[in-house]
C-alpha cells in the first residue's frame, strides 16, 4: 500500500467522501500529546509508539488490554460499544479488557483512507460498516494465532483462540494475546478474511455494558467539546445575521473593546462579528454591546405565512418529480365512486442539541489544529483545511464527545469554519467559540418544511383503486449536494424516505394504481439532515390517511394494512407483533383508544401501537406505547430499546410542541421557552419488541422508529376525538400532552 501525506486542500475537499476500507499493518504512530491533553486520560487518544498495532482495527498491549478502533461519532447512542462487540466478536478477546480510541481524520488522510467512512447519520454507525470492521477483528485474530503457531512451530490450524488466549490443541499449550501481539503485528493481513456465522455469535446479540463512560456522563465528569481547556486559550461567542442570506453592513465596537477580559472584536466572513475575550461570559457580554448593522437583503419580508403559500401553490403545479409511480391514478379518480382528500403541514424544526454548537481552534502559519465534537470528522477536516489556508497535511482534527448531534453536526461545520476564521485572527492561540443558545436556535439547519396532499379513487366495492400523493416542499439535497440533485435530473430522493419503490427507504403497501411526487419549493431558511429527516413527515401523512381509507372503506386499520402489505412478510411481522402486543383485537379499558403505524426506513422495519385518552377534549395523556423493529440483525438489544425510547421522545416532542417559524426573514423562536420538549412526566411507557428479520442487509436503530409515533398517536385522537389533525404540532390546535 502507498501513502500519500502531500494531498492538496482542494483534492481532499473534493474526494473526502470517496472512502477506502482496506486491511494494513505496520503503522505504529504517536500523536501530539497536547491534542489530548484537553480531553482527560482515558480513550480519546491513539496509541503510543510502541504500543503494536494488529490491523488497523486492533491494538494489543502486552497486558492483555485490547483497543478498539473507532471513527464513527459517540453521541449517546452506543455506537462505540456496538462496533467494539462486532470487532471483539471475530476476535475472541476478553470482553472486559476491551477499550477504544479515536483515530484522528488527519491520520486516515495519511493512510489513504484506511479506516473507512467517519460519518455517523442516517443510522449508518453500524449497518454500513459491520462486515469490514468484522474483518479487522477476524484478521487480528488468525495473525495472533499465527503468531504463537509460529513460536510453537506448529501448524496455526491446530490452535484455537479464546477470550485472548491462544491453546494448541494437541498439546495443550497455551499463551496470550498480549505476549505474542508484538510478532503478529510484524505479520501481514490475511487476504480471504472468514467471517462467523450469525448462529455462532456469542457477544454479538448481548446486552453488554456500553464502555464510553457512562459513570462519567452522570457525575460530570466526561469531557465534550465545550468543556476543552488549554493553557493561554480564550473564549469566543459570534453573531451572525438573523435573516439568513444577510450581511454585515458595519459595526461599532468601541464599547466592546474597553469591557474586561476582551481581547479582540473581529468580523467573520461577511455576515458575522465575534467577541474574544478570556471567558465565554465576557465574550457573551460584550458582544451584546457591539452596535451591528446588518443588511438583511432579499429575504427580509419573507415569513411563516409567505412559505406556506408557496408551497400551496405546489399543489397545482406541473413541474413535480415523480418518485413512485404504478398504473393510471389519473384515471382511477375520474372513475371513482368515491374520493378522499387530505391535506396536511408539517414545520420547520430545530436539533436543540443540549450543547450548543462549538469547536476550538489553533492556527498559525504552519499547522491548523481543530477540536470538533463532530458527526463526521471528515467533513470536519475538510472544513479545516478550507478555512486555515494551509495544506492538507498541516491540518487535524480531534473529535470529541457530542452532547448531540440528530444530524446537526455532520454534513454542516459552519460552527469549525467560525472557530478557523477566528482563530486565523489570532494565530498561535487556542480559541474556543461557544454558540449561545440563542444563536443555535436561530443558526440552525432546520428539518425541512412540507406540505402534502393525499387523494384516494374508492370504487363501488369499497376498494381502494388508486392513491396519488403529493409532497410541496423543501429539498435537503438541492441545498446540501446539489450534485446528487443534478444527477437525477432535478429530483430529491430523499424527499421520499418510506416512500420509494424499493430499497431501504421502500413504501410497503401496494394499490392498483399510485403516484407520488415532489413539488420542490426551496425556501431562504436552510434545510438539514433532522433525526429521521424526510420519513418523520411522510409517515404521518401516509399512515394517517391509511386509517382514514381505512374507515372510509368499513374496513379495520391494522386489517386494512395487512390487505394492502403482501408483498412485505417483515413489515407485516411488526406490525402484527404491535397489535398484538397492545392487544387490538380485545377492547380497551373504558376512555381508552388505541392507535397504529408502520413504515420502513433506514433498512429496518418498524411499527407502534399505543393507548391514549382525551380529557376536555383537548388534554392528551399516553399510557403506553408498543414498538417493534426489525433491523436485520441487533448487536446490542439493550441498547436497542433505549434508542427506540429515546427515538419516542424526539418524535412526540415534535408532534406536540416544537415548531420554527419565520417573521421578517428571521426566526422567532430564540430559546427552550418558546421551542419546548416533551418533559419526563409526559413521557409514556415504551414496551420494545425487538425482531431479527435476517437477510443481507442490516438495517439502522438510531432514527427509524421516530417515524411511528406521531402517527399511531394522531390514529387514536380521532377516535376518542373524532378529530382528524393534519397540522404539526398540535399546540397549534390546543392539544397539550399531560
Amino acid at each position: 500500500m502507498t501513502t500519500n501525506t502531500n494531498t492538496s486542500r482542494r483534492q481532499f475537499i473534493v474526494g473526502s467522501s470517496a472512502i477506502a476500507t482496506g486491511l494494513v499493518i505496520g503503522f505504529d504512530f504517536a500523536l501530539m500529546t497536547e491534542a489530548h491533553a484537553a480531553m482527560g486520560t482515558g480513550t480519546t487518544s491513539m496509541a503510543p509508539l510502541a504500543t503494536p498495532e494488529i490491523g488497523v482495527w486492533v491494538v494489543v498491549k502486552p497486558n492483555d488490554d485490547v483497543v478498539v478502533r473507532i471513527v464513527r461519532s459517540e453521541m449517546g447512542q452506543g455506537t462505540i460499544t456496538g462496533l467494539a462487540q462486532l470487532v471483539a466478536e471475530e476476535l475472541e478477546c476478553d470482553w472486559k479488557k476491551v477499550t477504544y480510541e479515536y483515530p484522528s481524520p488527519g491520520e486516515n488522510l495519511k493512510r489513504n483512507k484506511v479506516w473507512g467512512s467517519y460519518s455517523t447519520g442516517g443510522s449508518r454507525g453500524i449497518r454500513t460498516s459491520e462486515q469490514y470492521v468484522r474483518k479487522g477483528g477476524a484478521a487480528a485474530r488468525m495473525m495472533l494465532v499465527e503468531a504463537a503457531a509460529s513460536q510453537w512451530n506448529v501448524p496455526a490450524s491446530e490452535c484455537v483462540a479464546k477470550n485472548s488466549v491462544i491453546t494448541h490443541t494437541p498439546s495443550g499449550r497455551k499463551t496470550t494475546y498480549g505476549k505474542v501481539s508484538v510478532a503478529a503485528s510484524q505479520l501481514e493481513v490475511p487476504k480471504e478474511i472468514p467471517l462467523k456465522d450469525p448462529k455462532d455469535w456469542q457477544l454479538i446479540g448481548k446486552p453488554v455494558n456500553r464502555i464510553d463512560g457512562v459513570s462519567d456522563k452522570v457525575t460530570g465528569k466526561q469531557v465534550y467539546a465545550i468543556d476543552l481547556k488549554f493553557p493561554g486559550m480564550l473564549v469566543a461567542t459570534i453573531k451572525e445575521s438573523p435573516v439568513f442570506g444577510g450581511k454585515v453592513k458595519s459595526y461599532d465596537a468601541t464599547k466592546a473593546q474597553s469591557m474586561k477580559g476582551v481581547k479582540k472584536v473581529v468580523q467573520v466572513g461577511d455576515s458575522a462579528v465575534a467577541v474574544v475575550a478570556d471567558t465565554f461570559w465576557q465574550a457573551k457580554t460584550a458582544l451584546e454591546q457591539v452596535n451591528i448593522t446588518w443588511d438583511s437583503g432579499k429575504n427580509a419580508n419573507v415569513s411563516s405565512a409567505s412559505i406556506k403559500k408557496m408551497l400551496e401553490e405546489g399543489f397545482g403545479a406541473d413541474d413535480a418529480f415523480v418518485h413512485n409511480t404504478n398504473g393510471d391514478v389519473k384515471s382511477a379518480i375520474a372513475g371513482a365512486s368515491k374520493t378522499l382528500e387530505a391535506t396536511y403541514f408539517y414545520p420547520f424544526l430545530n436539533h436543540a442539541t443540549l450543547e450548543p454548537q462549538t469547536a476550538t481552534a489553533k492556527w498559525t502559519a504552519d499547522s491548523c489544529e481543530a477540536w470538533v465534537p463532530t458527526q463526521d470528522g471528515e467533513a470536519s477536516l475538510a472544513a479545516v483545511i478550507a478555512a486555515s489556508g494551509l495544506p492538507a497535511d498541516k491540518c487535524n482534527v480531534y473529535k470529541v464527545n457530542l452532547g448531540g448531534g440528530f444530524g446537526r453536526r455532520g454534513a454542516f461545520q459552519d460552527y469549525t469554519t467560525q472557530a478557523v476564521n477566528i482563530a486565523k485572527q489570532m494565530p498561535g492561540t487556542h480559541i474556543k467559540l461557544i454558540w449561545t443558545r440563542e444563536e443555535d436556535m436561530t443558526q440552525g439547519r432546520y428539518h425541512p418544511v412540507m406540505m402534502c396532499k393525499l387523494t384516494a379513487a374508492i370504487d363501488s366495492n369499497k376498494k381502494v383503486t388508486g392513491v396519488n400523493m403529493r409532497l410541496s416542499g423543501q429539498s435537503i439535497l438541492a441545498s446540501v449536494r446539489p450534485a446528487v440533485v443534478e444527477a437525477n435530473k432535478g429530483k430529491d430522493p430523499l424527499a421520499f424516505q418510506g416512500l420509494e419503490d424499493s430499497g431501504e427507504h421502500g413504501f410497503t403497501y401496494s394499490f392498483p394504481n399510485i403516484t407520488i411526487d415532489h413539488a420542490m419549493r426551496n425556501t431562504h431558511v436552510p434545510p438539514g439532515f433532522w433525526r429521521g429527516v424526510n420519513v418523520n413527515q411522510n409517515a404521518v401523512f401516509i399512515e394517517t390517511f391509511m386509517d382514514e381509507m381505512a374507515e372510509a372503506v368499513g374496513v379495520d386499520a391494522v386489517e386494512f394494512r395487512r390487505q394492502h402489505m403482501g408483498k412485505h412478510p417483515r413489515a407485516v411481522a411488526v406490525l402484527n407483533a404491535v397489535a398484538d402486543g397492545i392487544g387490538w383485537d380485545k377492547p380497551a379499558a373504558p376512555g381508552v383508544f388505541r392507535g397504529v403505524a408502520q413504515m420502513k426506513s433506514f433498512g429496518s422495519y418498524v411499527a407502534a401501537a399505543c393507548e391514549l385518552s382525551v380529557k376536555n377534549g383537548n388534554e392528551v395523556k399516553i399510557h403506553r406505547f408498543v414498538a417493534a423493529t426489525d433491523p436485520g440483525y441487533v448487536v446490542n438489544p439493550a441498547q436497542v430499546q433505549r434508542q427506540v425510547s429515546g427515538s419516542f421522545v424526539y418524535g412526540l416532542s415534535a408532534l406536540f410542541e416544537e415548531e420554527i417559524t419565520i417573521e421578517n426573514g428571521a426566526v422567532v423562536q430564540k430559546n427552550f421557552d418558546t421551542f419546548g420538549s416533551i418533559r419526563l412526566y409526559q413521557m409514556p411507557k415504551v414496551e420494545t419488541i425487538i425482531i431479527q428479520g435476517g437477510g443481507k442487509d442490516w438495517g439502522g436503530v438510531g432514527e427509524p422508529t421516530i417515524a411511528v409515533a406521531a402517527p399511531a398517536v394522531l390514529n387514536a385522537i380521532y377516535r376518542a376525538t373524532g378529530k382528524r389533525l393534519r397540522t404539526v404540532p398540535l399546540k397549534n390546535s390546543g392539544i397539550k400532552l399531560v
